[in-house]
Protein backbone atom coordinates (compact mmCIF):
# COMPACT_ATOMS: atom_id res chain seq x y z
CA UNK A 1 0.00 0.00 0.00
CA UNK A 2 1.48 3.55 -0.89
CA UNK A 3 1.10 6.49 1.03
CA UNK A 4 -1.25 9.31 0.36
CA UNK A 5 0.42 12.12 -1.54
CA UNK A 6 2.20 9.95 -4.25
CA UNK A 7 1.80 10.73 -7.77
CA UNK A 8 0.81 8.41 -10.37
CA UNK A 9 3.10 8.80 -12.37
CA UNK A 10 5.43 7.14 -9.44
CA UNK A 11 3.68 5.09 -7.69
CA UNK A 12 -0.33 5.59 -7.94
CA UNK A 13 -2.26 4.56 -4.73
CA UNK A 14 -4.74 5.43 -2.06
CA UNK A 15 -3.92 5.55 1.58
CA UNK A 16 -5.88 4.59 4.62
CA UNK A 17 -5.03 7.04 7.10
CA UNK A 18 -7.45 9.15 6.52
CA UNK A 19 -10.25 6.36 5.57
CA UNK A 20 -13.78 6.54 7.44
CA UNK A 21 -14.68 2.99 9.55
CA UNK A 22 -17.25 1.58 7.31
CA UNK A 23 -18.80 -0.69 11.02
CA UNK A 24 -22.33 -1.64 11.21
CA UNK A 25 -25.13 1.52 10.77
CA UNK A 26 -28.57 2.17 10.48
CA UNK A 27 -29.69 2.61 6.59
CA UNK A 28 -31.89 5.68 6.99
CA UNK A 29 -29.11 7.60 9.52
CA UNK A 30 -27.44 10.57 7.55
CA UNK A 31 -23.57 9.46 7.74
CA UNK A 32 -20.37 9.48 5.50
CA UNK A 33 -21.57 12.91 3.77
CA UNK A 34 -25.45 11.60 2.48
CA UNK A 35 -28.71 10.82 3.57
CA UNK A 36 -30.50 7.96 2.20
CA UNK A 37 -33.58 6.97 -0.53
CA UNK A 38 -35.79 4.42 0.61
CA UNK A 39 -34.50 1.76 -1.02
CA UNK A 40 -30.71 2.43 -0.06
CA UNK A 41 -29.48 -0.44 2.40
CA UNK A 42 -26.02 -1.56 3.44
CA UNK A 43 -25.45 -5.55 2.30
CA UNK A 44 -22.32 -6.75 4.45
CA UNK A 45 -22.28 -3.66 6.89
CA UNK A 46 -21.20 -1.55 3.91
CA UNK A 47 -21.36 0.25 0.61
CA UNK A 48 -20.70 -1.26 -2.69
CA UNK A 49 -18.80 1.27 -3.18
CA UNK A 50 -17.44 4.12 -1.00
CA UNK A 51 -15.27 7.51 -1.73
CA UNK A 52 -13.47 9.71 0.64
CA UNK A 53 -12.03 12.81 0.53
CA UNK A 54 -10.99 12.04 -3.08
CA UNK A 55 -8.51 14.61 -4.55
CA UNK A 56 -6.62 14.66 -8.07
CA UNK A 57 -4.41 16.99 -9.52
CA UNK A 58 -1.72 17.18 -12.45
CA UNK A 59 1.82 18.50 -12.18
CA UNK A 60 2.07 20.90 -14.77
CA UNK A 61 4.21 23.52 -16.19
CA UNK A 62 3.20 27.54 -15.59
CA UNK A 63 1.18 28.58 -18.92
CA UNK A 64 1.64 32.09 -17.98
CA UNK A 65 5.74 31.67 -17.41
CA UNK A 66 8.30 32.11 -20.76
CA UNK A 67 9.17 28.66 -22.00
CA UNK A 68 12.06 27.88 -20.37
CA UNK A 69 11.76 29.01 -17.08
CA UNK A 70 8.44 27.92 -16.46
CA UNK A 71 7.69 26.23 -13.15
CA UNK A 72 5.78 23.43 -12.25
CA UNK A 73 2.97 23.55 -10.30
CA UNK A 74 0.12 21.55 -8.84
CA UNK A 75 -3.29 22.20 -10.54
CA UNK A 76 -6.26 20.43 -8.15
CA UNK A 77 -9.05 19.52 -10.40
CA UNK A 78 -10.94 17.24 -7.83
CA UNK A 79 -11.04 18.75 -3.72
CA UNK A 80 -11.46 16.57 -1.14
CA UNK A 81 -14.50 14.45 -2.93
CA UNK A 82 -16.67 12.24 -1.12
CA UNK A 83 -19.73 9.93 -2.70
CA UNK A 84 -21.23 6.01 -2.12
CA UNK A 85 -23.08 3.87 -3.89
CA UNK A 86 -25.35 1.02 -2.24
CA UNK A 87 -26.16 -2.16 -3.63
CA UNK A 88 -29.35 -2.13 -5.76
CA UNK A 89 -29.27 1.83 -6.67
CA UNK A 90 -28.68 4.21 -9.02
CA UNK A 91 -26.69 7.23 -7.94
CA UNK A 92 -27.32 10.61 -10.28
CA UNK A 93 -23.68 12.30 -10.28
CA UNK A 94 -24.94 15.42 -11.97
CA UNK A 95 -23.31 19.04 -13.20
CA UNK A 96 -22.66 21.20 -15.79
CA UNK A 97 -20.90 19.89 -18.88
CA UNK A 98 -17.59 20.04 -18.43
CA UNK A 99 -17.15 20.33 -15.15
CA UNK A 100 -15.21 17.28 -13.99
CA UNK A 101 -17.21 14.77 -13.54
CA UNK A 102 -15.55 12.61 -15.80
CA UNK A 103 -12.14 12.42 -13.99
CA UNK A 104 -14.49 11.23 -11.06
CA UNK A 105 -15.21 8.05 -13.31
CA UNK A 106 -11.51 7.51 -14.52
CA UNK A 107 -10.21 8.10 -11.16
CA UNK A 108 -12.95 5.20 -10.09
CA UNK A 109 -11.01 3.07 -12.83
CA UNK A 110 -8.09 3.46 -12.12
CA UNK A 111 -6.96 5.63 -15.44
CA UNK A 112 -4.71 7.62 -14.18
CA UNK A 113 -2.41 10.02 -16.39
CA UNK A 114 1.11 10.08 -15.53
CA UNK A 115 1.38 13.68 -14.65
CA UNK A 116 -1.60 12.73 -11.70
CA UNK A 117 -1.45 12.60 -8.11
CA UNK A 118 -4.48 11.37 -5.72
CA UNK A 119 -4.85 11.05 -2.82
CA UNK A 120 -7.72 10.14 -0.77
CA UNK A 121 -9.31 6.54 -0.28
CA UNK A 122 -11.98 4.22 -2.43
CA UNK A 123 -13.70 1.12 -0.89
CA UNK A 124 -14.76 -1.48 -3.30
CA UNK A 125 -17.73 -4.15 -1.66
CA UNK A 126 -15.91 -3.21 1.95
CA UNK A 127 -12.27 -3.63 0.17
CA UNK A 128 -9.77 -0.99 0.36
CA UNK A 129 -8.78 -0.07 -2.77
CA UNK A 130 -5.46 1.67 -4.24
CA UNK A 131 -4.26 1.95 -7.74
CA UNK A 132 -3.15 -1.73 -8.44
CA UNK A 133 -5.95 -3.00 -7.44
CA UNK A 134 -8.26 -0.68 -9.28
CA UNK A 135 -7.62 -1.81 -13.29
CA UNK A 136 -7.83 -4.87 -11.82
CA UNK A 137 -11.36 -4.25 -11.27
CA UNK A 138 -12.18 -3.64 -14.95
CA UNK A 139 -14.99 -6.07 -16.58
CA UNK A 140 -14.20 -7.94 -13.48
CA UNK A 141 -16.71 -6.51 -10.73
CA UNK A 142 -16.54 -2.65 -12.40
CA UNK A 143 -17.86 -2.01 -15.94
CA UNK A 144 -17.10 1.76 -17.55
CA UNK A 145 -19.91 3.08 -20.33
CA UNK A 146 -17.30 6.02 -21.13
CA UNK A 147 -18.21 9.24 -22.85
CA UNK A 148 -16.38 8.84 -25.60
CA UNK A 149 -17.08 6.78 -28.74
CA UNK A 150 -13.50 6.89 -29.41
CA UNK A 151 -13.22 4.27 -27.34
CA UNK A 152 -14.22 1.47 -29.67
CA UNK A 153 -11.47 0.12 -31.39
CA UNK A 154 -11.84 1.01 -35.08
CA UNK A 155 -9.91 -1.60 -36.67
CA UNK A 156 -12.25 -4.55 -35.13
CA UNK A 157 -15.59 -5.29 -35.53
CA UNK A 158 -18.22 -4.31 -33.40
CA UNK A 159 -19.03 -8.10 -32.72
CA UNK A 160 -15.80 -9.26 -32.02
CA UNK A 161 -15.37 -6.37 -29.02
CA UNK A 162 -18.16 -6.59 -27.71
CA UNK A 163 -17.77 -10.06 -27.66
CA UNK A 164 -14.39 -9.67 -25.68
CA UNK A 165 -11.24 -12.02 -25.15
CA UNK A 166 -13.11 -15.26 -23.88
CA UNK A 167 -12.20 -18.81 -23.92
CA UNK A 168 -13.73 -20.49 -27.06
CA UNK A 169 -16.23 -22.62 -24.66
CA UNK A 170 -17.88 -19.27 -23.58
CA UNK A 171 -17.74 -17.36 -27.60
CA UNK A 172 -21.17 -19.51 -28.44
CA UNK A 173 -22.33 -18.42 -24.95
CA UNK A 174 -21.45 -14.62 -25.16
CA UNK A 175 -22.70 -14.16 -28.41
CA UNK A 176 -26.23 -15.23 -27.46
CA UNK A 177 -25.85 -12.97 -25.37
CA UNK A 178 -24.66 -9.95 -27.26
CA UNK A 179 -27.53 -10.50 -29.70
CA UNK A 180 -30.31 -10.44 -27.17
CA UNK A 181 -28.97 -7.15 -25.85
CA UNK A 182 -28.78 -5.92 -29.65
CA UNK A 183 -32.02 -6.66 -30.26
CA UNK A 184 -33.40 -5.09 -26.90
CA UNK A 185 -30.88 -2.02 -28.29
CA UNK A 186 -32.69 -1.99 -32.08
CA UNK A 187 -29.31 -3.04 -33.21
CA UNK A 188 -29.28 -5.18 -36.40
CA UNK A 189 -27.83 -8.77 -36.67
CA UNK A 190 -25.69 -6.86 -39.17
CA UNK A 191 -24.10 -4.10 -36.81
CA UNK A 192 -21.87 -7.16 -35.09
CA UNK A 193 -19.79 -7.23 -38.86
CA UNK A 194 -19.24 -3.71 -39.35
CA UNK A 195 -16.32 -1.41 -37.83
CA UNK A 196 -16.85 1.70 -35.59
CA UNK A 197 -16.89 4.17 -38.36
CA UNK A 198 -19.89 2.94 -40.21
CA UNK A 199 -21.96 3.42 -36.88
CA UNK A 200 -23.78 6.23 -36.49
CA UNK A 201 -22.76 8.20 -32.58
CA UNK A 202 -26.35 7.19 -31.33
CA UNK A 203 -25.82 3.26 -32.56
CA UNK A 204 -22.26 3.58 -31.03
CA UNK A 205 -23.39 4.76 -27.75
CA UNK A 206 -25.69 1.46 -27.63
CA UNK A 207 -22.81 -0.51 -28.43
CA UNK A 208 -20.45 0.98 -25.74
CA UNK A 209 -23.35 0.61 -23.32
CA UNK A 210 -23.92 -3.28 -24.34
CA UNK A 211 -20.31 -3.67 -23.60
CA UNK A 212 -20.67 -2.78 -20.15
CA UNK A 213 -23.40 -5.47 -19.79
CA UNK A 214 -21.97 -8.72 -21.19
CA UNK A 215 -19.83 -8.69 -18.35
CA UNK A 216 -22.44 -8.94 -15.16
CA UNK A 217 -20.40 -6.40 -12.79
CA UNK A 218 -21.40 -5.14 -9.40
CA UNK A 219 -21.12 -1.73 -10.54
CA UNK A 220 -21.24 -0.13 -13.84
CA UNK A 221 -19.85 3.79 -14.13
CA UNK A 222 -21.81 5.58 -16.78
CA UNK A 223 -20.34 8.43 -17.63
CA UNK A 224 -22.72 10.53 -20.06
CA UNK A 225 -24.10 7.33 -21.47
CA UNK A 226 -27.16 9.28 -23.68
CA UNK A 227 -26.34 11.94 -25.54
CA UNK A 228 -26.91 11.68 -29.48
CA UNK A 229 -29.43 8.68 -28.47
CA UNK A 230 -33.02 9.24 -29.62
CA UNK A 231 -35.36 9.86 -26.72
CA UNK A 232 -36.94 6.83 -26.58
CA UNK A 233 -33.66 4.70 -26.66
CA UNK A 234 -32.39 7.43 -23.95
CA UNK A 235 -35.04 6.21 -21.95
CA UNK A 236 -34.62 2.88 -22.93
CA UNK A 237 -30.70 2.96 -22.06
CA UNK A 238 -31.44 4.48 -18.47
CA UNK A 239 -34.30 2.00 -17.97
CA UNK A 240 -31.81 -0.75 -18.25
CA UNK A 241 -29.41 0.82 -15.86
CA UNK A 242 -32.49 0.91 -13.37
CA UNK A 243 -33.35 -2.33 -14.16
CA UNK A 244 -29.79 -3.56 -13.36
CA UNK A 245 -29.47 -1.97 -9.90
CA UNK A 246 -32.93 -3.49 -9.16
CA UNK A 247 -31.21 -6.92 -9.46
CA UNK A 248 -28.36 -6.11 -6.87
CA UNK A 249 -25.93 -4.06 -8.52
CA UNK A 250 -24.55 -0.49 -8.10
CA UNK A 251 -24.86 1.97 -11.15
CA UNK A 252 -22.99 5.42 -10.46
CA UNK A 253 -24.50 7.69 -13.55
CA UNK A 254 -22.93 10.88 -14.71
CA UNK A 255 -24.60 13.45 -16.41
CA UNK A 256 -25.17 16.49 -16.97
CA UNK A 257 -29.23 15.86 -17.87
CA UNK A 258 -31.05 16.24 -14.78
CA UNK A 259 -34.46 15.30 -15.46
CA UNK A 260 -33.59 11.84 -17.26
CA UNK A 261 -31.54 11.39 -14.16
CA UNK A 262 -34.48 11.86 -11.94
CA UNK A 263 -36.55 9.37 -13.87
CA UNK A 264 -33.94 6.54 -12.45
CA UNK A 265 -32.19 7.24 -9.72
CA UNK A 266 -32.63 6.16 -6.19
CA UNK A 267 -30.20 9.70 -4.90
CA UNK A 268 -28.49 11.91 -6.83
CA UNK A 269 -24.62 13.71 -5.69
CA UNK A 270 -24.56 16.77 -6.65
CA UNK A 271 -21.07 17.90 -8.75
CA UNK A 272 -19.94 21.61 -8.13
CA UNK A 273 -16.67 23.33 -8.21
CA UNK A 274 -14.88 20.15 -8.32
CA UNK A 275 -16.62 18.20 -5.77
CA UNK A 276 -19.71 16.50 -4.28
CA UNK A 277 -22.02 19.31 -2.42
CA UNK A 278 -24.59 17.27 -1.55
CA UNK A 279 -25.47 13.79 -1.71
CA UNK A 280 -29.27 13.11 -1.06
CA UNK A 281 -32.09 11.43 -2.04
CA UNK A 282 -33.84 12.12 -5.54
CA UNK A 283 -37.31 12.80 -3.76
CA UNK A 284 -35.40 15.76 -2.22
CA UNK A 285 -35.24 16.99 -5.48
CA UNK A 286 -39.45 17.52 -5.01
CA UNK A 287 -38.71 20.71 -3.45
CA UNK A 288 -35.86 23.06 -2.98
CA UNK A 289 -36.89 23.31 1.00
CA UNK A 290 -35.56 19.31 1.17
CA UNK A 291 -32.39 19.98 -0.72
CA UNK A 292 -29.32 21.19 1.96
CA UNK A 293 -26.91 23.14 -0.07
CA UNK A 294 -27.22 26.59 -1.99
CA UNK A 295 -26.20 25.22 -5.36
CA UNK A 296 -28.76 22.29 -5.01
CA UNK A 297 -31.17 24.57 -4.44
CA UNK A 298 -29.94 26.92 -7.51
CA UNK A 299 -30.04 23.67 -10.00
CA UNK A 300 -33.63 22.95 -9.14
CA UNK A 301 -34.48 26.08 -9.64
CA UNK A 302 -32.49 26.42 -13.16
CA UNK A 303 -34.40 23.11 -14.15
CA UNK A 304 -37.00 23.91 -17.21
CA UNK A 305 -40.07 23.21 -15.69
CA UNK A 306 -39.23 25.84 -12.68
CA UNK A 307 -39.09 28.62 -14.87
CA UNK A 308 -35.27 28.56 -15.16
CA UNK A 309 -35.21 30.57 -12.56
CA UNK A 310 -31.68 31.39 -10.87
CA UNK A 311 -31.71 33.83 -7.45
CA UNK A 312 -28.72 36.45 -7.89
CA UNK A 313 -25.91 34.74 -5.65
CA UNK A 314 -27.85 32.25 -4.98
CA UNK A 315 -25.07 29.40 -6.58
CA UNK A 316 -22.08 30.77 -4.71
CA UNK A 317 -23.05 30.33 -0.87
CA UNK A 318 -21.55 27.70 0.70
CA UNK A 319 -19.97 25.79 -2.46
CA UNK A 320 -16.78 24.00 -1.79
Amino acid sequence: MTRQGECAGCAPGFGAENAVPHARHRDAEFHHHHSHASTSHHSGDHHLLAIEHLTVSFDMYDSDAPFFAAERRSHEQLHGLSLSVHEGEVLAVVGASGSGKSLLADAIMGLYEPNACVTGTIWFDGELMDAKKLPQLRGRGISFVPQSVEHLDPLMRVGDQIIGACARADRDLRRQRMRAFMEAYGLDASVERMYPYELSGGMARRVLLICALMDEPRLIVADEPTPGLDLDIAVHAVEDLRTFADGGGGVLLITHDIDLALTVADRVAVFHGGTIVEETSASSFASPDTLRHPFSRALWRAMPQHGFAVPDGSADGGCA
